[in-house]
């Protein structure tokens, strides 16, 4: 033993003569991982920075907004105009309605459009608080938050109770009308399209002097959608009423594509019920559609000053689909004109 511990004593004597210390050895402190390990995140469940984690809902719509620079206007942005938004079979809660809010928004910012109108099919399925909080208001929130209104028509896929939702605007009723400037909006609902409403319609119509008047409600006069086409007995009701007092525009949704139509007896008719749902290639060909585009979801912007409504129609990507400068008829023109 007296020998091992004087070699012990002689190695550590040379050690020090040569300046190399001797190694230390720590105690682990209690937890740490070994140096060689890398420790797990501190919050539970997170993913490599390799992996993207899909989310539980549609992201926010201001998200991925698409910078200004990137927007491609056709609206001249007159002072004092009307600007307006319009979208249809919007209600899904799907990632292509958020997709198209943003749309909206983007434009919101440039435009300055305040209001939008909606042209049934606001809610699909079910019409819980939680299913108008998804389907609407969460896509639609930047423009809420902006201070914009919507004013919504019934479709057949709505709950008539839709009309005491109070951001619906539509003061608890089923048809109503309401007043921008020079433009006056006729909101029907034409799902029930009984003898009250249009002896509703046709007094409210009779009694207007607005030179702009605007008529929207869900079901299509005229429609080259294959799904649904034009309502037939609805046009035998509502069209001679149009000519007879001057309508200038009308607008519809429910078959689930974007159709303007050449002039029918003087009043331009729009189908635009892609704003959430979609039928790829659901347009029928025929010599009475001025444009028509069926394989992405869209909205349109509008805007009114005096005798002109100018028009943009875009899609979900940000593409223009339609663009145009429609002149007020004349007083003479709708009125004379001879029914369908």
């Amino acid at each position: 033993m007296k020998t091992r511990q004087l070699l012990t004593i002689l190695a550590c004597s040379l050690l020090l003569i040569c300046g190399v210390d001797a190694p230390a050895q720590e105690a682990p402190t209690a937890g740490a991982a070994p140096a060689s390990q890398s420790t797990a995140p501190a919050s539970q469940g997170a993913e490599p920075a390799s992996q993207s984690i899909a989310p539980a809902s549609p992201a926010p719509a201001t998200a991925t907004t698409p910078p200004r620079s990137a927007l491609e206007l056709k609206l001249p942005l007159e002072s004092k105009s009307v600007r307006f938004a319009v979208i249809g079979d919007s209600g899904t809660g799907d990632t292509p309605q958020f997709e198209v809010a943003r749309q909206m928004e983007a434009y919101r910012q440039v435009v300055g459009y305040d209001f939008v109108i909606m042209l049934g099919d606001n809610i699909y399925g079910g019409h819980s608080a939680q299913d108008f909080a998804r389907k609407f208001e969460a896509p639609y929130k930047p423009l809420l938050d902006a201070g914009v209104k919507f004013y919504a028509s019934l479709g057949n896929h709505d709950n008539p109770d839709e009309r005491l939702y109070k951001p619906f605007n539509m003061g608890g009723e089923r048809y109503y009308t309401f007043k921008k400037q020079d433009v006056t909006f006729f909101v029907l609902d034409s799902t029930y399209m009984d003898p009250v409403q249009l002896a509703w319609v046709e007094k409210e119509l009779r009694n207007s002097n607005s030179p702009w008047k605007i008529c929207y409600f869900h079901h299509p006069l005229y429609s080259n959608g294959k799904f649904h086409g034009s309502d037939l007995d609805l046009r035998t009701r509502l069209a001679p009423l149009f000519q007879k007092y001057g309508v200038n525009v009308v607008f519809s949704g429910h078959d689930h594509v974007y159709e303007r139509f050449k002039p029918q007896n003087g009043i331009y008719y729009f189908v635009l019920g892609s704003s959430g749902q979609l039928r790829v290639h659901n347009l029928r060909q025929s010599t009475e559609t001025q444009v028509g585009f069926d394989t992405d979801q869209e909205f349109m912007i509008v805007e009114i000053k005096d005798d002109k409504l100018y028009l943009q129609t875009i899609s979900r990507a940000g593409k223009t689909v339609d663009s145009a400068v429609i002149q007020r008829q004349p007083a003479a023109t709708t009125a004379s004109a001879p029914a369908n």
